[in-house]
């Protein structure tokens, strides 16, 4: 079965927050130094020539362009709402010579057929998602992978420390902790759920997830 995306204009949050500061969303990643992070994310994922790999919420295709260096011949495809960093996406996989393709659709509807991909990679995407929206999302991630196939994720690590320990971060969906998001993967269906790693930017904690599709599909 395949899904695509029944409403259009269903909304989103744009990866800066605001779609009038799309252009400085590159230039934050390099200050960030966002790409260590992504080949963290890589190394993690153990990806192989010729696997099928999704990238949800994909923004201007920074870790897809990361993946592609890698491994150039790659089968990849990001999927992001925002038509705007799509267009950027596009631009620089065909600057880079990379064949990474780039669609328009929401996690919570992926654009793809049942058990179709080997790898399902996220970078600081679940924590622009609601809760419900969140679990619809990780449901959509369990139906399109293959049996065995893994997503792999790094978000925000919500847990509060120093000053903030006894208060709340400036916006509920920063809060997301580490405890929470492998009970969210069991529940969307998907095995081995667990943190693998933690890492700090100056920016705040990061947490490194992962999961499987179970071996044979119901």
């Amino acid at each position: 079965m395949t899904r695509r995306i029944d409403s259009p204009e269903q909304h989103y949050i744009p990866g800066m927050g605001k779609h009038w500061l799309l252009p400085l969303y590159d230039p934050f990643s390099r200050l960030a130094r966002v790409g260590r992070v992504h080949r963290q994310l890589l190394d993690r994922a153990d990806l192989r020539p010729g696997q099928r790999t999704l990238e949800i919420g994909c923004g201007t295709g920074n870790l897809l362009q990361a993946l592609g260096r890698r491994h150039p011949d790659i089968d990849a495809l990001g999927i992001d709402p925002d038509p705007a960093a799509l267009r950027r996406a596009r631009r620089k996989a065909t600057r880079a010579g990379l064949p990474i393709r780039y669609e328009r659709a929401f996690a919570s509807e992926l654009p793809l057929p049942d058990s179709t991909v080997d790898r399902v990679l996220s970078a600081f995407m679940l924590h622009h998602l609601a809760e419900t929206e969140r679990a619809r999302a990780l449901h959509e991630v369990s139906r399109v992978l293959r049996p065995g196939g893994q997503l792999h994720v790094v978000d925000i690590d919500g847990t509060p420390s120093g000053r903030n320990a006894n208060r709340p971060h400036r916006h509920p969906r920063f809060d997301i902790l580490p405890e929470q998001v492998p009970a969210a993967l069991a529940d969307a269906g998907l095995t081995h759920a667990t943190e693998n790693g933690r890492s700090r930017q100056w920016f705040g904690g990061l947490a490194f997830y992962r999961a499987e599709a179970p071996a044979t599909q119901p």
